[in-house]
């Protein structure tokens, strides 16, 4: 009796499992579906680069360059996820706060205007690079959900089919060619390369 309520217990958690994955798998769907492509206009996309010999300095980037792939993946819905994993990544707004007046200064029309400079030399160093690691966050959990690998990427070769948003946003044209490009190397890249923590 013992073996057979262990086999029914393995059974129901087998069978559970299953139905967790299939579930997270649901749920990790794109909302809004997949889009319909002419199959002409996803034949001439152009497969990025992604083979390369690694340097440690690569390596030490990987946090910033990298694409993502995921087995059994059709163009159309790589770009709805990824699509809807940008729609949340864009447009971010840093929480950098100004710096006070130091207490002499206070109050004064030199320590005002040397606040307001020095609040606009500290925000143009510090929130672009703040929104940019904002979005990398953001892709990375979003994509991650969704079940895709982040495999690493060497700098030059990420820069032919990414962007990067810290002082404004992309204009519409090469956002959506850059999200194709990615979409086309989610659903098509091999499993090459060291998969990244997600």
């Amino acid at each position: 009796m013992h073996k057979l309520s262990r086999a029914l217990v393995a059974g129901v958690c087998v069978l559970s499992g299953v139905a967790v994955q299939a579930e997270s798998t649901e749920l990790s769907a794109s909302p809004f579906g997949a889009v319909e492509f002419d199959a002409a206009e996803v034949a001439s996309l152009q497969m990025p680069k992604l083979e390369f010999t690694a340097t440690p300095e690569d390596a030490g980037n990987y946090d910033k360059y990298y694409y993502f792939r995921r087995n059994d993946t059709d163009f159309a819905t790589a770009y709805a996820d990824i699509t809807e994993c940008d729609g949340y990544a864009r447009a971010l707004v840093s929480s950098f706060k100004g710096a006070d007046v130091p207490y002499p200064y206070a109050g004064t029309l030199a320590g005002a205007a040397g606040g307001v400079i020095a609040n606009a030399m500290m925000a143009a160093i510090f929130v672009p690079g703040e929104k940019r690691r904002m979005r990398r966050v953001n892709m990375r959990q979003c994509m991650g959900f969704k079940g895709y690998e982040r495999i690493g990427l060497s700098k030059e070769l990420w820069e032919e089919f990414n962007f990067e948003e810290g002082t404004g946003a992309e204009e519409e044209e090469s956002r959506l060619k850059a999200l194709k490009l990615q979409a086309l190397v989610a659903a098509s890249a091999p499993a090459a390369g060291k998969v990244l923590p997600r």
